[in-house]
């Protein structure tokens, strides 16, 4: 079956960090949403790959999502090469998404900006006629650009604010990255309470520059048609 929606995570919790609001709110209205993880997060400084996928699961629930997987992409290790291009092409040609998000190429995390360049070369070659990797070619109607850890300025916001208890509940999902309480654990950026409102109030901003509780921003590298220059359209 099609995906209306396919959002790619450089770790598990990224997409949720970034989207997990328009995510919910696309689920709860029916739509086909699912998370492609491109590693298991292994280089984290709390939890296990096998923790952090059975926490990828729990959010995958409790968000909605028709599916989720994980690419298996070496954590740390996200820039271009041949063979990482073609795992993601095949994911596209095969789940068919309308719609794909992509982590913003700026951040803070060099895995995040690796990881938009790379998938951004996937998304163009998926769909090339020519480009030998199984599956049908495939071109999604348009590719988006969410933002993790910093923000820009967005080419348009999603009102997420009657679903944001649901990205405050998919986020919980992450225990060892914002709570962890095993022994051993240390202190990280995600650990801190900050982190958490550093969240929400880019959110909130987002949310209060349109006019509503909270918002998630997206960038789109191309003029974003309207019929009319009136705000609400016919």
């Amino acid at each position: 079956m099609p995906t209306d929606l396919l959002v790619f995570g450089p770790h598990p919790d990224d997409a949720e960090i970034g989207l997990g609001g328009t995510i919910a709110k696309h689920t709860a209205a029916g739509h086909s949403v699912g998370i492609c993880d491109l590693s298991a997060g292994e280089l984290g400084s709390n939890g296990t790959p096998a923790e952090r996928r059975a926490e990828a699961e729990a959010s995958a629930r409790v968000l909605g999502l028709a599916w989720r997987e994980n690419l298996g992409w070496p954590d740390g290790a996200m820039r271009s090469t041949a063979e990482l291009i073609r795992s993601a092409v095949a994911l596209i040609r095969r789940r068919q998404p309308r719609a794909i998000a992509l982590p913003y190429w700026s951040d803070r995390h060099p895995d995040h900006v690796d990881a938009s360049a790379t998938l951004t070369e996937a998304v163009f070659k998926s769909r090339l006629r020519r480009y030998d990797v199984e599956g049908t070619p495939w071109h999604p109607e348009w590719t988006c650009y969410y933002f993790i850890n910093d923000g820009a300025v967005p080419s348009f916001v999603v009102d997420v604010s009657d679903h944001y208890e649901k990205k405050r509940e998919a986020l919980a999902c992450y225990r060892t990255q914002f709570a962890p309480a095993e022994s051993g654990s240390v202190a990280t950026r995600l650990t801190m309470e900050t982190f958490t409102r550093l969240i929400e109030s880019r959110d909130t901003q987002f949310g209060a520059l349109a006019g509503v509780a909270f918002a998630e921003g997206l960038v789109v590298r191309e003029p974003i048609v309207r019929r009319t220059v009136l705000k609400s359209q016919p």
